[in-house]
This record gives structure tokens, C-alpha cells and sequence, in this order.
């Protein structure tokens, strides 16, 4: 999308390479110059300031393959590359046409293609360009300052642009990722951005840092850093929404015949649940509010029953485990799933 600066700015000078520098030449010269200066490194002095905002812009335009073509075409043509006709069909003979500039972005022109000539009468003069008309033919006529749609892509100026975004990644413990946390960021060119990360992110969320992507032109707001925040495994809990889910570990005793045992949070010290008798493994027991601490309702602590089989016994405990098992004779837990199992 070209704007009148595309006109007054050579951006091959401002980067410092020439104009048939592939994409590596670019990004490397743009990320020396935008070290160098970075307002971070050099605070409180405006020339590098405009100097970075300039680089920026630079290296939007010719990282971008579809707008350096555009902008080697506007160029070419503020340079008296193209050749315009002083009039249509039947004009003055020696006139060209805007072949030079069309034809490399539309394909058209040499050997044989279809010439189309456009007049260049009006405010331009007598055998000057009216770049009104040109950028008129668009989208319909207009003036300074009005957008003009249509294939190229041309619009008029329409005041400074805003900053580009960009994008990182960080990595979150766990915790800091429920709870919230302040953060320290790298930037290309040597920089740091420093940003709360809200509680509650997710694993994979994206989150929008507003004013912290590429400087704007003067005057315009500077572009957003869009961050992908990745969160670390915890050794206990784990996420389900916005209740955090623990798996809880009780003796078959415990199981059997009932009883109230300690649960770990992570916002805060143990809460104590009541294992009701004949709790079998797996029942989750819910604690209301020890969740993900977001706005509104919190999540809660979502606690799994894991019976636990002693791996080792005393003979005293093997005895009474026998005795158990001689008092459960005829019993089949079993039974109810063979029998489901054939329907």
C-alpha cells in the first residue's frame, strides 16, 4: 500500500544496501542499525528515535516482497522512469505510455501484450503526470487525502501509520501462570520489554501487548507485541478450566472405613476433606473456590481418591487381610461387568 512518503524516502539508503539486496541482506542490516539505535540504548536523544522509526518503516516495506515491488514501481516512477502519453489514441506521435510501470506490476506490457495509454491533462501540465489521475484510474477520481481501491493496492496519503506488531513467546512456571506475574522481555535489537502477565493464563493463549510492537511513524501509536505464553507442568496439580485438579492419595483404611484427611492448595496452606466410608478410588472430592483465582466466580480444587495398596505387609497386617478375605467370600465385584459386557 504505498503513501507519499514511498516518494520523499529512499529506503535501500536508510538500510544501507543496494537495491537488488536479497531478503538475508535486509534483516541483517536492519537488525544492526536497530541495535544501534534502539531508544534503550540511546535515552533522551530524538535523532535516534526518528532514526529507529525510520529504520522500522524501511525494513517493513523491503522485508515485505509484494510491497517492495510497489514501492520500486512508485519510485521508479517519481524518478521520470515511466513514460507517460500526452494524450489517447491519436495523440502526438513520439508519447509512450505508463508501460514501464504497469507492465512489471500487472503483468502486461512488452512484445505484443495489449498498450493501454492514459492522458496526463490537468493539473499536471502539458506533458507532466497528474498523479491524481493516476492514482484516480484506482478507484474513481478524488483528491488528496481519499483512499483509492482496485488492483494495485494504491491509496493516498492518509497521515502517519501505526507501528507494525510483532510477535514472541515466553515460558511460565505454573504458578506464576494462575496466579499472574510480572515478566521481563528480550526485543530484537537488544531491547526489554517488562509486562504483567494477567492470572489465569492458559498454556498456548495468546495475549495482546498493546503499544510495545514496532515504533509508529511521528505521531502515530506504536504497533502491539503479541505474546504466546507456554505453561510448565506442575509435580501436583494440573488445570481443567479454572478448577486445578489434584490426585489424592488415601489408605485403604481410610477408604474403608471413613476419614478426614489434609489436602494441599496452591494459593494457600491445606484445607481438610471428609473421606466418606466405602469411598471407592477415583470419586473426586470438590473444594469450592480453591481454584484459578479470575474475575467473577473462581475455579475450585477438584481432588481425585487414589486408594493406595500397601506394597509391603507385616505379618500381623497379612493375618488380618486374610480374615478379610475369608469374611468376603462369595463375593464377586466382577459380576456386574461380565454381565454388562454381554449385552
Amino acid at each position: 500500500m504505498a503513501s507519499q512518503d514511498w516518494f520523499e524516502k529512499d529506503f535501500y539508503a536508510i538500510l544501507g544496501v543496494p537495491q537488488d539486496a536479497d531478503e538475508a541482506a535486509v534483516k541483517k542490516a536492519y537488525r544492526k542499525l536497530a541495535r544501534k539505535h534502539h531508544p534503550d540504548q540511546n535515552p533522551g536523544d530524538a535523532a535516534a528515535e526518528q532514526r529507529f522509526k525510520d529504520i522500522g518503516e524501511a525494513n517493513s516495506v523491503l522485508s515485505d516482497p509484494e510491497k517492495r515491488r510497489e514501492y520500486d514501481a512508485v519510485r521508479q516512477m517519481a524518478r521520470g522512469g515511466a513514460r507517460f502519453t500526452a494524450g489517447g489514441p491519436g495523440g502526438p506521435a513520439g508519447g509512450g505510455g505508463f508501460d514501464d510501470v504497469f507492465s512489471s506490476m500487472f503483468g502486461g506490457g512488452g512484445g505484443g501484450g495489449q498498450r493501454v495509454r492514459y492522458s496526463t491533462g490537468g493539473a499536471g501540465g502539458a506533458g507532466q503526470p497528474n498523479l491524481e489521475d493516476l492514482f484516480g484510474m484506482f478507484g474513481g477520481g478524488g483528491g488528496a487525502g481519499q483512499s483509492y481501491g482496485g488492483g494495485a493496492g494504491f491509496r493516498a496519503p492518509t497521515g502517519p501509520r501505526k507501528g507494525g506488531d510483532l510477535t514472541a513467546r515466553t515460558s511460565l512456571p505454573f504458578r506464576d501462570a494462575v496466579e499472574g506475574a510480572t515478566v521481563t522481555l528480550g526485543v530484537a535489537g537488544g531491547g526489554t520489554i517488562t509486562t504483567r502477565i494477567p492470572a489465569g493464563v492458559k498454556d498456548g493463549q495468546k495475549i495482546r501487548l498493546r503499544g510495545k510492537g514496532q515504533p509508529g511513524d511521528r505521531g502515530a501509536d506504536p504497533g502491539d507485541l503479541i505474546l504466546t505464553v507456554s505453561v510448565e507442568k506442575h509435580p501436583v496439580f494440573t488445570r481443567e478450566g479454572d478448577n486445578l485438579a489434584i490426585d489424592l492419595p488415601v489408605t485403604f483404611a481410610e477408604a474403608t472405613l471413613g476419614a478426614t484427611v489434609s489436602v494441599p492448595t496452591l494459593t494457600g496452606g491445606p484445607v481438610k476433606v471428609r473421606i466418606a466410608p466405602g469411598t471407592p478410588s477415583g470419586r473426586v472430592l470438590r473444594v469450592k473456590g480453591r481454584g484459578v483465582q479470575v474475575k467473577g466466580a473462581p475455579g475450585d480444587l477438584m481432588a481425585r481418591v487414589v486408594v493406595v495398596v500397601p506394597q509391603r505387609l507385616t505379618d500381623e497386617a497379612r493375618e488380618a487381610v486374610e480374615v478379610l478375605k475369608t469374611l468376603d467370600e462369595g463375593h464377586d465385584p466382577r459380576a456386574e461387568l461380565f454381565e454388562n459386557a454381554g449385552r
